[in-house]
């Protein structure tokens, strides 16, 4: 290995350790309580090693966003590569995503709180970056209703204004499966989940 790669690997291992140690600190003290210093601390790093790679704690939860979400979005586009049928590929988004939240759960809850926690602030810049990526994966929905839509398969409709109902309907189930002991007591989840998802797609169908 050469000392090009060898210093890029470096590179890449020491944003994964303030990645992690952010993430951490995150869920167990919250984003206020969490410092530059306690992540440093976290990673058994120094401040100056953190300010190297990101300009303060917002950028780097900002990059724990992102990279959840570009996560996410390999694993949706990995998926449809052999989905031809608009109304599949509709399912196998939804699929791929109630399983990102089970088999990626930090990502998951890493996207959840930032969604769910109006008080958490971001440069222009920053909330750019992530919307960008964010968009990425909606565009992924649109594609698959235009697609629908141009094949007659689906009535007209606004593909985005339908890829953001769809994608708000699927987070709010993930959440709700919290609710397993309670409201959903005696229900089959999952059942639910693919009725919902049916119901949503077929409401597209010209039939």
């Amino acid at each position: 290995m050469g000392l090009k790669e060898r210093r890029e690997r470096e590179r890449k291992e020491r944003k994964r350790q303030i990645l992690a140690a952010a993430r951490s600190l995150l869920f167990s003290e919250g984003l206020q309580a969490t410092s530059v210093n306690k992540i440093a601390n976290s990673a058994e790093l120094g401040v100056g090693t953190i300010y190297f790679y990101f300009a303060g704690k917002e950028e780097i939860f900002a990059a724990l966003q992102e990279e959840g979400i570009e996560l996410l979005h390999d694993k949706i586009k990995k998926k449809l590569e052999r989905v031809k049928r608009p109304e599949d590929r509709l399912k196998t988004i939804a699929r791929v995503y109630v399983d990102f939240s089970r088999e990626n759960k930090d990502y998951f809850d890493i996207i959840n709180y930032f969604l769910s926690s109006p008080g958490v602030l971001f440069s222009e810049n920053l909330k750019g970056q992530i919307d960008q990526r964010g968009n990425r994966v909606i565009s992924l929905l649109v594609n698959a209703v235009e697609a629908g839509i141009a094949s007659g398969d689906f009535r007209e409709v606004d593909a985005r204004k339908f890829a953001m109902m769809f994608w708000a309907a699927l987070h709010g189930l993930i959440l709700f499966k919290k609710l397993k002991t309670t409201m959903l007591r005696g229900e089959d989840y999952h059942a639910l989940v693919s009725y919902s998802v049916d119901y949503l797609v077929n409401s597209l169908n010209r039939d």
